[in-house]
């Protein structure tokens, strides 16, 4: 019989009452809704790995609704709990939690350069106290482009939404821009500064009257929290839109394609338990991502009045019908 058998039931609970469970704070500057698929992903990886959460892992998952004030003030309540390890569905969640705490941070969809001084010295060893995936948003807008030169040959006007309170977001919105005069269209910058419903409808409504058909939105917590109204305003406007993660074609964009993001937040549990055996993020490097998906919604494609060609047909992981 081992010894714990011989220990009278007030010194065992003393014990299970000393041991400490660990709690992940999940800050979204999004809403809880457009978070929900990515934090089903973490906790299925953390399911994989061991970890019953209520029993040897927390997770305490707050949203800020696009409210950059209540992201910080949640970022707060987080550090003064404290919680063990933070988890960012993004580069500004970061940024705020890196300049706020000293908690390690694990980053999902973090920009893919070798180095951001607001976040790691390099992708190989970050050096400070965030590590975590990146996503290839970015540099992958070339190709939602040539997919819509396929759509769309005749495309003229091509507007770029993006969260326009932000740098990182406002940088990734003139990289596609680039991309777009590239291919021979003109492109037209559409900057959400809230997240409303009538500052999504009207900036749809200008790339619309200028005679615009298609729209690229960069992923951000602004576009994601505002992910609906930006995939039904498009439709009544006409407009095709194109997004980065498979949740927008869901919601009725056209078309999605980038990094396979559930993909990334299954991994990114493997990394938020390696930091709670010990490793430090400093040394852990920022990994890429292996896996890619293309979602096209032919619903909306018949709502549009538009044909997707079967050389995009081909390449699809999703068809939503």
């Amino acid at each position: 019989m081992g010894m714990a058998a011989a220990w009278p039931p007030a010194a065992l609970a003393e014990q299970d009452a000393s041991r400490h469970v660990p709690t992940v704070g999940f800050m979204g500057f999004a809403t809880a809704e457009a978070d929900a698929p990515a934090l089903q992903h973490f906790r299925k990886g953390l399911n994989d790995l061991g970890y019953v959460e209520g029993r040897s892992i927390f997770i305490d998952a707050r949203a800020a609704n696009g409210d950059v004030a209540r992201g910080l003030a949640i970022i707060d309540e987080f550090a003064a709990k404290p919680v063990d390890v933070l988890l960012s569905p993004g580069p500004a969640a970061a940024r705020a939690a890196v300049s706020k705490t000293k908690i390690p941070v694990v980053a999902v969809a973090l920009p893919a350069v070798q180095s951001d001084p607001d976040l790691f010295q390099s992708l190989a060893r970050p050096g400070g106290t965030l590590t975590g995936f990146a996503a290839f948003g970015e540099q992958m807008s070339s190709k939602r482009i040539q997919m819509l030169r396929e759509i769309l040959p005749e495309l003229k006007t091509l507007g770029v939404m993006n969260n326009a309170t932000d740098p990182t977001f406002s940088a990734w919105g003139a990289q596609t821009m680039l991309e777009a005069r590239s291919a021979g269209m003109e492109p037209m910058r559409l900057g959400l500064t809230a997240a409303s419903q009538a500052a999504v409808s009207e900036q749809i409504k200008m790339l619309a009257d200028a005679g615009g058909a298609a729209m690229v939105v960069i992923r951000d917590y602004m576009t994601s929290a505002m992910r609906d109204e930006i995939c039904h305003a498009g439709i009544e406007r006409k407009i095709a839109v194109v997004g980065e993660q498979a949740e927008f074609a869901r919601a009725g964009a056209l078309l999605s394609y980038g990094a396979d993001i559930g993909d990334l937040f299954r991994r990114a549990a493997g990394y938020v338990d390696l930091i709670l055996k010990g490793r430090k993020p400093a040394e852990m490097p920022i990994q890429l991502p292996t896996k890619f998906q293309l979602v096209v919604n032919l619903k909306t494609a018949r709502a549009l009045g538009l044909t997707i060609p079967p050389s995009i047909l081909v390449l699809t992981d999703d068809v939503i019908e």
